[in-house]
């Protein structure tokens, strides 16, 4: 009799702790990768500084992180690719939903906010590391992004050609955590240098209305 108690006990007590580590799992566990699907944009636009902001604004996006891509060297730093020598550009790397958001947007609201006719850098910042680029993940990104391009460079909105390379994405590098953000951080620095650099006045001229910065 007294084994049948124990045994009802601790059956008990064990679907007691199961239930509580489930229910506590439910609350406090972030989705997993299989809960949502999750795409990657990767978009180099000079200072990377200025284009989080703008994609942050967007619903529909999760994450953006401030990194270097596009380069040979492994894991560079910020004074390694501010030389120009390891081939890599600032750029940003954006998680998305795309029930929420399409890829079609995001390429809308990069070309809002750098000057794609320009491949030599962006506004002061001059140089490979800051030249704008366009890094597709898949067939469709690249597909989306040359007819984004051309639609661009047809419309007549620049005098000169749209010069925005479109390139296969490579290994992406995180920058340091000081420039994840930047503009939160440091608000004032922020406008500050873009306001100085020419990125804010160029937006103004052409994009003022349109621009979700």
């Amino acid at each position: 009799m007294k084994r049948l108690a124990l045994l009802f006990v601790f059956a008990l007590f064990a679907a007691c702790v199961f239930t509580a580590a489930s229910s506590s799992a439910q609350e406090t566990g972030k989705p997993d990768a299989g809960d949502k699907k999750y795409e990657k944009a990767t978009f180099a636009g000079g200072c990377f500084w200025c284009i989080e902001p703008p994609f942050d604004k967007l619903d529909g996006v999760i994450e953006t992180i401030a990194g270097y891509t596009g380069g040979t060297v492994k894991n560079p730093t910020y004074e390694q690719v501010s030389t120009g020598s390891t081939g890599h550009a600032e750029a940003v790397e954006i998680i998305y939903d795309p029930e929420v958001v399409s890829y079609e947007k995001l390429l809308d609201v990069f070309w809002l906010n750098i000057d794609p006719t320009d491949s030599g850098g962006q506004f002061a910042d001059r140089g490979s590391q800051y030249r704008p680029e366009i890094f597709y993940h898949s067939e469709a990104q690249r597909k989306a992004a040359e007819a984004s391009k051309k639609k661009l460079d047809e419309s007549g909105k620049f005098s000169n050609p749209v010069v925005v390379a479109i390139t296969e994405a490579t290994e992406f590098y995180p920058a340091e955590e000081y420039h994840q953000g930047y503009y939160k951080k440091n608000e004032l620095r922020y406008k500050m240098y873009k306001y100085g650099s020419g990125r804010q006045s160029f937006i103004d001229k052409y994009n003022k209305e349109d621009s979700s910065d």
